[in-house]
C-alpha cells in the first residue's frame, strides 16, 4: 500500500513538471500560427522569433537588466513597506474593535480612489524618482494584506485563547505561540496576492511619469512601435511576478509543514 502512495505522488510531481513546458509550448506554437494565418506586421502582433531577437538584443545591450532591477527594486521595497505596516496596523485593529470601527471608514475611503488616480499626484509631491514607486506599490498592496491580517487574528479560536491564559501565558507568549501559527495560512494567503499587486503598482507609478523601470521601457517601445520590446518588457513583469509568487507559495510549504 505504502509503494503504490509512493508512485502515485511520483507520478504526480513528474506530471507536475511537465505540464508548465507543455502549456508553454502550445502557446507559443497558438502565437506563431495567429501571426501566420493572420499575416500581421511586427508592430502589430510580432512573432515568438521576433519576439526573442528583441529579448536577446536588449539582454546583450543591458537595458533589460537595467530596467528590470529598478522595477524589482521598486516592487521588493513597496512589498516590504505596505506588507510590515498593513500587518501592524491590522494586528491592532483585530484586537481593538472600537479602533478598527473608528479607522474603517477611512481606510475604505482611500480605497475606494484607484491608484492610477493617485499615482500622478504622488510623483508631483515626491518626484519621479524611487520614493514615489515605492508608495504606489506600498498603498496597492496595503489593504488586502490589512484585511487578511485582521481575518487571521480573529480567526484565532476562542478556546485556545483561555487555555493560553489557563496557563498564564504572556501577551508576548501567547502572541508567539497561537496568533502566529494559527493566522499564518491567512497572512500567507494575503502575501500571496500582495506580490502580484506591487508589481502592478510599479507599472503604474512608471507608466505615470519615469526616467527608467519596464513600465518606462513599455511606454518607450510602444512610442517608437517596437512591439516586440513591449512584449519582452511584459514577459519579464510576468516572469518576476511568478517568481516572487513561487517564493511566498515555497515559504508557505516550509512555515505550514507542522499542518500536515
Amino acid at each position: 500500500m505504502e509503494k503504490r502512495d509512493t508512485g502515485q505522488i511520483h507520478r504526480r510531481r513528474n506530471s507536475s513538471l511537465w505540464t508548465a513546458p507543455a502549456a508553454l509550448l502550445v502557446f507559443l506554437i497558438i502565437w506563431q500560427g495567429i501571426v501566420w494565418l493572420g499575416d500581421y506586421p511586427a508592430f502589430i502582433l510580432p512573432s515568438p522569433i521576433e519576439t526573442a531577437t528583441a529579448f536577446a538584443r536588449v539582454l546583450r545591450d543591458g537595458a533589460l537588466w537595467r530596467h528590470t532591477l529598478v522595477t524589482l527594486s521598486e516592487v521588493l521595497s513597496g512589498l516590504i513597506l505596505g506588507v510590515a505596516s498593513a500587518t501592524a496596523l491590522g494586528y491592532f485593529l483585530a484586537k481593538n474593535k472600537y479602533l478598527e470601527r473608528l479607522l474603517a471608514p477611512c481606510i475604505v475611503a482611500s480605497q475606494s480612489v484607484p491608484v492610477v488616480a493617485i499615482a500622478p499626484l504622488l510623483i508631483i509631491w515626491f518626484g519621479a524618482g524611487h520614493l514615489s514607486k515605492v508608495l504606489i506599490c506600498t498603498l496597492i498592496v496595503f489593504f488586502p494584506m490589512l484585511v487578511n491580517t485582521i481575518v487571521g487574528i480573529r480567526s484565532v479560536d476562542e478556546n485556545l485563547h483561555e487555555l493560553m491564559r489557563s496557563l498564564r501565558a504572556s501577551r508576548w507568549q501567547t502572541f508567539k505561540m497561537l496568533e502566529v501559527p494559527a493566522a499564518l495560512p491567512v497572512l500567507l494567503g494575503g502575501l500571496k496576492v500582495s506580490v502580484t499587486l506591487s508589481v502592478i503598482g510599479a507599472v503604474v507609478g512608471e507608466f505615470v511619469g519615469a526616467n527608467q523601470g519596464l513600465g518606462f521601457l513599455i511606454n518607450q517601445a510602444r512610442g517608437l512601435f517596437n512591439t516586440p520590446l513591449v512584449f519582452v518588457a511584459i514577459f519579464t513583469l510576468v516572469f518576476i511576478a511568478l517568481a516572487l509568487y513561487g517564493l511566498v507559495s515555497l515559504l508557505e510549504t516550509r512555515l505550514l509543514r507542522w499542518r500536515g
